[in-house]
């Protein structure tokens, strides 16, 4: 199993497939992240991994940049706050065309409650999204 092809703006779906949802994916963690990504991308997903809150701001500032559907966050990484960070975007606005999923550890009992307090959608245990991450995002999409 190689590594999926990586496009100007993330992975590309595989050739001949259609990108079901174009997904932005907030996380620091390089491994879980790109194992996030070739699921999602082999499911025909258009993924682009983002490392932190200000990079994440900026490409959805930027009106060139093609249309999210989905932002998937990370709640394990320590260097993120991805429940402060999506409390931010969306108090700001610029989450109102966007569906959010949030992963997080199963004993970090206080993250997932700071996730529900940050309005996510979706809200599972980081195992549950290395099982059924296509099937999450499909049901968001």
């Amino acid at each position: 199993m190689g590594t999926p092809p990586v496009g100007a703006r993330g992975v590309s779906p595989p050739a001949g497939a259609v990108a079901v949802a174009r997904v932005l994916a907030l996380t620091g963690d390089l491994l879980f992240g790109s194992r996030v990504q070739g699921d999602l991308a082999a499911a025909g997903h258009d993924v682009e991994l983002i490392a932190d809150g200000t990079k994440l701001k900026e490409r959805l500032a930027d009106a060139q940049a093609p249309v999210a559907a989905l932002l998937v966050v990370d709640l394990t990484d320590d260097r993120l706050d991805g429940a402060a960070i999506v409390e931010s975007l969306s108090a700001g606005g610029a989450l109102a065309s966007l569906r959010t999923l949030a992963f997080y550890s199963h004993v970090d009992v206080a993250a997932r409650e700071r996730a529900q307090r940050a309005g996510f959608e979706l809200i599972v245990p980081r195992s549950r999204m290395a099982r059924e991450g296509a099937q999450l995002v499909a049901r968001l999409t």
